[in-house]
């Protein structure tokens, strides 16, 4: 082989392996990369320290307003009407006393002259007994000293007399009465639910005349369960008269009372198992035309708020907090979650109230931890960030400080 020819045949292997040994050279004298420690963040979580606080329960119920006295009332003497009161319509307003209806007045008004008559006969009768009497016993003892008889005093006949005078009075109170009973009269302040008689009608006594249902009190039927007796104790609220917050939407706007519960009706529904309370509010109608009240009338459906008086030291906290095996995550001092199965006394939507299951001033966390355990490492987000804003305050004072050293 000739000199050129091995050249052509070596020359590309040789500039390969100079390559490959620059190569090696470059990559063994490289600095091999900084390796920087990964570091892994506990979770972060929202945390707060809870206290008990006192708790009267609040039970929720409802009911329509319905009248404490609803009356049929009935004329007392017979007779044809002769006038009708402008309030004695369907949805008229009457006050106490006020008349409704007269009757014809005239027979009355001639049995009350009899009763008088028949009674100052019956007085006159009286008098005259009674001096006969005096006379009697004058002549006894003008002749014999003896104790007169009593029937030689005609006591007898004065005791006679004496009773008559009692019936005619009685006659004639009867008589009086019977004409004022021609005036029918509202027997409290009301309003009129339905009239059964008009002008001219002739009406027997004992006949139902109207309806009227009464203004002073209004009373709301609140049913109770079962389960929430557990929450007030009903005895001791009627003891207190406690307060009622009766609310219901008047004219598109949601208005609010104040009564009182009053009384229970003593037994369970056999049907629905549940007990009623009765709560009472004064003037419903708003007679004593109070500007700031509304009026609340009968039929209207009302949702109530009884509280109860009797308080107990709870936790009550957000309904999200309990998990649904019945336990509530809590942080320790060393920021690890604890996994606290609580007792629960109540549970609404909104809260859930806890008597026992939770440490002293517990830090309750708020947040979603999604699979948690027994001594989770966790981050608390607000100390978090206190502590990242001292660091950062460290760090200014010592750059401050060297720069005033220099």
């Amino acid at each position: 082989m000739s000199k050129s020819g091995w050249v052509r045949s070596i020359g590309p292997l040789l500039v390969l392996l100079i390559a490959v040994l620059l190569a090696i050279i470059f990559i063994a004298s490289k600095k091999p990369p900084e390796q920087k420690e990964v570091v892994t963040k506990d979770f972060l979580v929202e945390a707060q320290v809870v206290n008990r606080e006192a708790t009267a329960f609040v039970v929720s119920s409802q009911g329509n307003v319905v009248p404490k006295n609803q009356t049929r009332i009935s004329a007392q003497v017979s007779g044809q009407v002769v006038s009708l009161a402008d309030v004695f319509e369907v949805g008229g307003m009457f006050k106490k006393g006020d008349v409704l209806a007269v009757l014809e007045q005239t027979d009355y008004e001639t049995e009350l002259k009899l009763a008088e008559a028949e009674l100052a006969q019956a007085v006159a009768a009286l008098q005259e007994e009674i001096a006969r009497g005096k006379v009697a016993e004058t002549e006894w003892r003008s002749v014999n000293s003896k104790v007169p008889p009593e029937l030689g005093l005609r006591k007898p006949q004065l005791a006679s007399e004496q009773a008559n005078v009692k019936a005619a009075e009685a006659k004639l109170e009867r008589a009086r009465r019977n004409l004022d009973r021609t005036e029918i009269k509202a027997p409290y302040n009301g309003i009129v639910i339905a009239r059964n008689i008009d002008l001219g009608q002739f009406v027997s006594s004992g006949s139902e005349v109207g309806t009227l249902y009464s203004t002073d009190v209004a009373e709301v039927r609140l049913p109770i369960t079962e389960s929430e007796l557990a929450y007030i104790d009903l005895q001791a609220e009627l003891a207190n008269n406690t307060a009622v917050v009766l609310s219901a939407k008047v004219a598109g706007q949601r208005q609010h009372w104040q009564a009182k519960l009053v009384r229970t009706e003593g037994i369970l529904d056999s049907g629905s198992r549940v007990i009623y309370a009765v709560a009472q509010i004064n003037d419903p109608y708003n007679m004593n035309k109070d500007p700031a009240r509304a009026t609340l009338r009968f039929g209207q459906f009302a949702e109530a708020e009884i509280t109860g008086t009797q308080s107990q030291p709870l936790y009550v906290l957000p309904r999200s907090v309990l998990r649904l095996d019945n336990s509530i995550l809590t942080v320790s001092d060393e920021n690890t979650l604890q996994i606290n199965d609580v007792e629960v006394i109540r549970a609404t939507a909104k809260h859930v109230y806890i008597n026992d299951g939770l440490p002293e001033q517990p830090k309750v966390v708020f947040s979603v931890v999604p699979n948690p355990y027994e001594g989770m490492k966790v981050r608390i987000s607000g100390e978090e960030l206190q502590q990242e804003d001292d660091t950062d305050a460290d760090s200014i004072e010592l750059n401050v400080t060297g720069g005033s050293d220099e």
